[in-house]
């Protein structure tokens, strides 16, 4: 049993790392999306802070344009934590999936401390005079971090699908989907809950997992309890980025290049040979003021000029 849990984690880590390498290339490769024309830029340094863009300003194309890094990471890094558009905007919704997130990124902490302390343990750190220290600190942080982690998550997860259920505005857009993934965190929250209260109260056996792992030494572990939690663990690992939650790492494409892309397209023969691709797809919108007048591409719609004069015919009659 134990060497079929090692090799379904071997096997998680490497779809977990080729699903998300298939995401962003996919994201790449795919046709030009349309600007939002949406302000604040976070990066325009000099007009984010009223909401203006480079576009007011004379001759704007002939300008160096300012993008600032710091101006972004103060957009970022408050979103990130602390999930600031949802406290803003949806403060009651805010109590619930802050909990869930927050669970998440200590969750995240805890397996970073793991292989932190697995690390440190095949290094022979154990043997330096500084050791003690360093894997005291390292453990203490682990035992703290990885049970608020999942008591969070857990909580957080049940809010959010009685939230789901009891709110009209989120029960319209929930799907199946929606509902499996907060139950498939909350049993294996609660599986990790159940290990760490009866099997591993300090996470040595998680930790002398890792090791073996990342050294390759399989070898037996009696507790089908943890074997269980880590079979959970791994899956959940490797699904996470097949569905929606890919959100996590997505989640820079779509704020650098989308909300935020307002590279000006000039010189830029890439940029023009993808809008001519996208130019050239059939219309199939059936609205009449898109579909109408007989258009077939979407390079006749940005063309056609529907206040136009209709031509009554090329031979003028003399009076």
């Amino acid at each position: 049993m134990s060497q079929a849990v090692y090799l379904i984690a071997y096997l998680a880590i490497i779809v977990f790392i080729s699903a998300v390498i298939k995401r962003i290339v996919h994201y790449i490769r795919s046709p030009l999306h349309v600007r939002w024309e949406i302000y604040p830029v976070a990066h325009d340094s000099k007009r984010a802070s009223y909401g203006g863009s480079y576009l007011e300003e004379v001759d704007w194309w002939k300008k160096e344009r300012n993008v600032s890094l710091i101006g972004e990471l103060k957009v970022m890094i408050p979103e990130i934590l602390f999930l600031k558009t949802v406290w803003e905007n949806n403060r009651p919704l805010w109590y619930i999936t802050y909990p869930f997130h927050l669970g998440l990124y200590l969750t995240i902490a805890f397996f970073a401390l793991l292989i932190i302390g697995a690390i440190a343990q095949l290094s022979g750190v154990a043997a330096g005079p500084k050791v003690p220290l360093l894997m005291s600190t390292v453990m203490a942080l682990t035992n703290l971090i990885g049970p608020v982690g999942f008591i969070l998550a857990i909580i957080g997860a049940a809010g959010l699908i009685y939230k789901r259920v009891t709110s009209p505005g989120l029960r319209n857009y929930s799907t199946f989907s929606h509902f499996f993934n907060l139950i498939l965190f909350i049993v294996t929250m609660g599986i990790a809950i159940l290990t760490w209260l009866f099997i591993d109260p300090t996470f040595i056996l998680a930790r002398a997992f890792i090791v073996n792992l990342i050294s390759f030494n399989i070898s037996q572990i009696n507790s089908s309890l943890f074997l269980l939690q880590v079979l959970l663990a791994v899956l959940t690992i490797a699904y996470i980025p097949l569905t929606h939650m890919s959100h996590f790492f997505m989640k820079y494409f779509l704020y650098h290049d989308i909300r935020w892309g307002d590279e000006p397209n000039i010189n830029t023969p890439e940029t023009d040979k993808k809008i001519g691709v996208v130019l050239n797809y059939p219309v199939s919108w059936s609205a009449p003021h898109i579909a109408g007048h007989g258009k077939e591409t979407w390079a006749e719609v940005a063309t056609f000029n529907p206040v136009a004069e209709p031509e009554t015919g090329k031979e003028k009659v003399d009076e």
